[in-house]
Parts: structure tokens; sequence; C-alpha cells
């Protein structure tokens, strides 16, 4: 690790403070190119895939006493060019999103691939969110998508910035596991979805098939080699990219016709409907079950 980290930052007023602190807006991020990522959890994962890409993490800002006691971030700053400083609690506060910061922030580039590079890794299961707004359900469906082994995440436009700082906390570090794409234009992904041969599924409540009943059915195939899909039927074991909504109006109308299928979680007590980030960990599992069944 670099010698700068004996370094201590005192003034909560300096100008390498503010311009930290601005990456909690908009405007500074998009005017950098890099976004704000607070806490041990998000900062311990953001370093380790730095080591695969070197000039993701560019700076670390620590607090005094925070580096002697978690040797694991001394170990993982070792070689790198990142800069690293040691900082007083009155600095980390000015830095941080959070009104009690956890010790250790991290500036990281924000990184995208193309939709064309997505594709071109053909895909078994993609989480798209359709102008999901609210940071922590998108944060949930990005975890979820990383525990079910997607291969991307997708976030159309008019979606919540996944590199707004509250959204960053709500991935708890699955932000820097899987490819992240933001501000797609729908009708592209659909297009190079068809192109590429992934099925659009749509999680909508009133959609014409049964998840359940769509696992049943995965499993007959697994076990009966003649019982194959139907043109009417999706699939659960083919490549999949699950279209999950906004929170308050659902699917558009655009998007359920875009769609090759609509699919409902069941629900079989008096609830109304599932919250996106619940429907989403659900059919992104059953996909998952369904592919490393075959």
């Amino acid at each position: 690790m670099t010698s700068y980290a004996d370094e201590l930052l005192s003034n909560p007023k300096a100008d390498r403070v503010k311009a930290v602190a601005r990456l909690a807006t908009r405007q500074g991020r998009k005017s950098t190119g890099s976004f704000l990522v607070e806490g041990p959890q998000a900062v311990r994962e953001a370093l380790k895939a730095s080591q695969h890409n070197p000039s993701l993490v560019t700076q670390v800002y620590a607090a005094e006493g925070f580096l002697d006691a978690n040797p694991e971030f001394v170990e993982l700053l070792s070689g790198t060019r990142v800069f690293t400083r040691t900082v007083t609690g009155q600095v980390l506060l000015a830095m941080a999103d959070t009104m009690t910061p956890q010790g250790i922030i991290a500036v990281a580039r924000i990184t995208e691939p193309t939709l064309e590079e997505i594709f071109a890794q053909q895909p078994r299961l993609i989480a798209v969110l359709c102008q999901v707004q609210d940071p922590g359900n998108a944060g949930t469906i990005l975890r979820a998508a990383d525990a079910a082994g997607a291969d991307a995440v997708v976030l159309t436009k008019g979606s919540v910035d996944i590199y707004n700082p509250k959204a960053v906390r709500s991935t708890v570090g699955s932000l820097f596991h899987l490819p992240v794409l933001s501000a797609v234009d729908f009708a592209e992904l659909a297009q190079l979805a068809r192109t590429n041969g992934v099925q659009l599924l749509a999680a909508d409540g009133y959609g014409a098939h049964d998840l359940d009943a769509l696992q049943d059915a995965s499993v007959l195939r697994k076990h009966d080699s003649g019982a194959g899909a139907t043109q009417d039927e999706p699939a659960l074991e083919l490549p999949s990219a699950w279209l999950f909504g906004n929170e308050g109006q659902g699917l558009s109308d655009e998007e359920k016709h875009a769609s090759d299928y609509g699919v409902a979680v069941p629900l079989y007590g008096a609830a109304e409907s599932l919250n996106v980030g619940t429907a989403a960990t659900v059919c992104l599992y059953a996909s998952a079950r369904a592919q490393n069944r075959m």
C-alpha cells in the first residue's frame, strides 16, 4: 500500500473533500464519471474487483485506526496505485452521504459494457429493470441477480441511477460482481435479445403463465427427454431476460407487448401483490434453478 495512507487529511473544507462529496449528486457523477462507495463491505468488493480491473478504484479514504483494525484492506491496497489517505472523523463525515459513515469510503469509476458486448457473451440470464425507481428495490434486484448467477443487469431509461449513494449501498457490493448497464433504450434491448435468441419474460401479476407450472414443466423435461416445451409456453431453462416493472405502474404496454411471454408469480395468501424486489428474486431463482438443473 502507498505511504499516502500515513498522511492525515484533517480539513473538512479542503477541495479534495468537496470533490468527493459532490459524487453524491448526479451532476458530480456525470462530470467525473465516478461514484462514491461507502462502508467496509462495498469497498472490499470494489477493491477485489479492481484486481481484474485496475482502473476501477481510484481513491480510498479511511478513518484513523481503521486500517490498523482491518488489515485485509491493507493487503487489498498493497501494490496498487490507488490514492489512499487516512482522514479524521470530520473529514469522513463531510465526504460521506450517510450520517454515520462506517470507517472507509472509496471513489470508483463508472465502467459499463455495451448491450452488444453483453449479448456477445451469450448470456443465459439477464435481469432487466424497466423504470424501477426506488434505490432499495434496484439494489435488491441486483443482489438477487448476483446470487442467482445472472450474467448481467440492465436498467432502462427512466430507472433509478444505480450509482447514487443509496442505490450503491443497497447492492452491498454486488454492483461489482457482474456487468451492469444503465439508461438503456428498451426497444434496442428487445431487438438484441430477439436477435440473439434470448426470450423476454415479463414478470406480470396478470401474465398468462404461472411460474410454478413452468417450474414443474422444467422438472418434467429434465426427466423426460420427449417432453419438450411448446411454442406457446416459455421454458425456464432457455436463455432468458426477465423484465421487472415500475413499482407503481408495473410494466408498460410497450414492455408487455415486446415480451415473448407474461409470467405471474402465484399468490397463495391474501396479499394483493409482491414487491418488485421480492418478485424478481423468485423469478430469477426459478430460471437459475432450471438452467442449473439441465
